[in-house]
């Protein structure tokens, strides 16, 4: 899975392991609108990087562990 600049945002803002914010307290953490943040938490939910109980969210792990295939496509274009 590849990350973006706001995915990367929220993981940040999600740091350290342990706090647990609302949609709203990452929007103002990262300055980000609303819309790009609720997409790139419904995307790390989905590959299981956060949690999210009672509409709070929470880093399960801090990046994701690239798949080979993507081991392989980085290396070939830094050849």
């Amino acid at each position: 899975m590849k990350l973006n600049k706001n995915d990367e945002l929220v993981i940040t803002a999600l740091k350290p392991l342990g706090t647990e914010l609302t949609l709203q307290e990452i929007v103002d953490k990262t300055g980000q609108p609303t819309k790009k943040i609720f997409k790139s938490l419904k995307k790390l939910f989905e590959h299981e990087l956060i949690s999210s109980q009672r509409r709070k969210y929470r880093l399960l792990k801090e990046k994701p562990a690239a798949t080979a295939a993507e081991d392989e496509s980085a290396e070939e274009e830094t050849e």
